[in-house]
């Protein structure tokens, strides 16, 4: 049986495919989903950490049901899929003696979901997982890891977007516009879907594991979905619940707390479904009681107040730009697809009709979409992906007395490539003994985030103009030596040539030839794998 997981920053979707209707259905999970007249089941991504030394957590709908999330205790956790693989500048909990990072609060509350499935599932042969297309390579390194330590045959990974376009089961083929704008991000992507002409599909997105496994073969030619532009950045619906709270703050000098926070969060999702909001609030210690009173005009102004348009703009600009260059205009888009809590609010669905017709405008699935969409890869859909962020060589820049970046593959290239990228490296130092080198992930400057703590609140934050973000990918120790050079190397002449290139899973390799012993030091080895 193949399951697939969306896992957001505010909720979590599992689905299944029921071969009997040869349907899609959202999966309830006990004691994890919480059950709402107008939505489908969701988990919230919520997390209680009762043991950390033994990893017991509570997790979903459990926390708000016991309250847990109703106070400032530091073994809660939520918002934390933002800080996974981030740089976190701040202070992170010490329980129960060590410790705790967001990454390992995931892994618990991920292991506590799938745990969950495979308690109430006969088989969970296959898991499939969504990413966001704006996720730097240290969130998908963190999925690998948990993956691998699954009891299940197979687990891939599949770009969120993407999947949300399967998801509205627009079986034409088509161009169309996915707009996921979540808890925790804001991803656009354009995707084609197409028949494919080949005889026989590839493997479907990224396959992180497999096991002893026989996959039928579908009667049906298989359908493509081609990813043609894609851009994204860190912002969501947890950033407007903080701004109301803090709306809140000024105007009625109302107190900062995960109370309130939950209140704003309230606020905001009634205002997609009506023009005023209201919710009561009483404080327990001091005994005063506030009620809270916003409408979409007030609600519309705070959102201004923090250029949040501007931004959403930002990303349509360089998603729309991604696409002319490869002649497609606005008019060429035969549908937007909404998806994500945040994508329900009236203010964001008007800012997408600016862009758009209203007949072309679909957001009738914004919660399963992405979960369903994931469960097309193991029905005989191939999704033809390009690389989201660019990738470059350290060098010493001797003009700036400082390290710098020399881009080597650009965002945007296909895989896997067809031809390799080929650099000629020389010696620096006089009887040299190995060369090394160093490769980096290179953050756009439109796209590129901070993310810190503002006392216990996770804040991420756009980088001013003109910096841009780099992740070192092998710069541990031993990773960045590439040649052992026997004789020594001497500056004033190419010593060795290295060839780049990405295969079909993502993985950059390299082969490195000697040139002086004209010896093959390293071939297709893999070094790091991409995003």
């Amino acid at each position: 049986m193949v399951y697939a997981i969306d896992f957001g920053t505010s909720n979590t979707v599992v689905v299944r495919w029921n071969a009997a209707t040869q349907q899609p259905e959202t999966l309830a999970l006990t004691g994890l989903s919480q059950q709402l007249a107008d939505n489908p089941p969701l988990i919230p991504s919520l997390a209680y950490i009762e043991d950390a030394t033994r990893a017991e957590i509570i997790a979903g709908q459990a926390v708000r049901d016991r309250g847990l999330d109703l106070s400032s205790n530091p073994r809660f956790f939520r918002n934390f899929k933002r800080g996974i693989g981030a740089d976190i500048q701040g202070f992170l909990p010490q329980l129960d003696g060590q410790s705790v990072s967001f990454e390992q609060a995931g892994q618990w509350f991920l292991t506590s979901v799938i745990q969950q499935l495979q308690a109430t599932e006969t088989t969970v042969e296959s898991l499939v997982f969504t990413v966001p297309v704006d996720s730097f390579e240290a969130y998908r390194n963190w999925l690998t890891q948990v993956c691998y330590a699954l009891n299940v045959n197979e687990v891939r990974l599949l770009d969120e977007p993407t999947a949300a376009a399967l998801g509205y089961g627009l079986e034409n083929q088509g161009t169309i516009l996915v707009v996921d704008f979540g808890g925790g991000t804001l991803d656009l992507s354009i995707v084609r879907l197409e028949s494919s002409k080949q005889a026989q599909a590839k493997p479907v997105g990224f396959l992180l594991k497999w096991g002893q496994r026989v996959l039928e073969e579908s009667a049906q030619r298989p359908k493509l979905a081609r990813v043609l532009a894609k851009a994204g950045q860190n912002l969501g619906g947890a950033d407007i619940d903080h701004w109301l709270v803090d709306y809140f703050a000024t105007t009625q000098e109302l107190t900062v707390s995960p109370l309130t926070l939950r209140l704003a969060e309230r606020l905001k999702i009634q205002l997609s479904q009506q023009t005023e909001a209201s919710e009561v609030y009483f404080n327990d210690e001091t005994l005063e009681s506030y009620e809270l009173q916003l409408d979409r005009p007030q609600f519309d102004a705070v959102l201004q107040q923090h250029e949040f348009f501007d931004r959403l703009n930002t990303t349509m600009t360089q998603v729309l730009q991604q696409a002319q260059r490869q002649g497609l205009t606005p008019e060429d888009i035969d549908a937007v697809l909404l998806v994500g809590g945040t994508a329900q609010i009236p203010a964001v669905k008007t800012w997408v009709e600016q862009y758009f017709p209203i007949d072309k405008i679909r957001s009738d699935k914004p919660f399963e979409a992405i979960a369903q969409g994931a469960l097309q890869l193991n029905r005989g859909i191939e999704i033809k992906d390009f690389l989201y962020h660019s990738y470059g060589i350290r060098y010493w820049d001797r003009r700036n007395n400082c390290h710098n970046w020399h881009p080597l593959i650009r965002e945007g290239q296909p895989y896997p490539m067809l031809q390799p990228i080929e650099i000629l490296l020389g010696a620096s130092t006089e009887n040299q003994p190995s060369i090394e080198l160093i490769i980096g992930e290179l953050g756009t400057e439109t796209s590129s985030t901070e993310v810190y703590f503002d006392g216990d609140r996770l804040v991420t934050r756009q980088l001013a103009g003109g910096q841009s973000a780099v992740k070192p990918l092998n710069e541990q120790a031993g990773a960045r030596t590439i040649a052992q050079l026997n004789p020594p190397g001497y500056p004033g002449n190419d010593r060795i040539k290295v060839l780049f290139r990405v295969d079909e899973s993502r993985f950059l390799r390299i082969t490195v030839e000697d040139m002086l012993t004209t010896r093959t030091l390293i071939y297709d080895r893999p070094v790091v794998q991409l995003s």
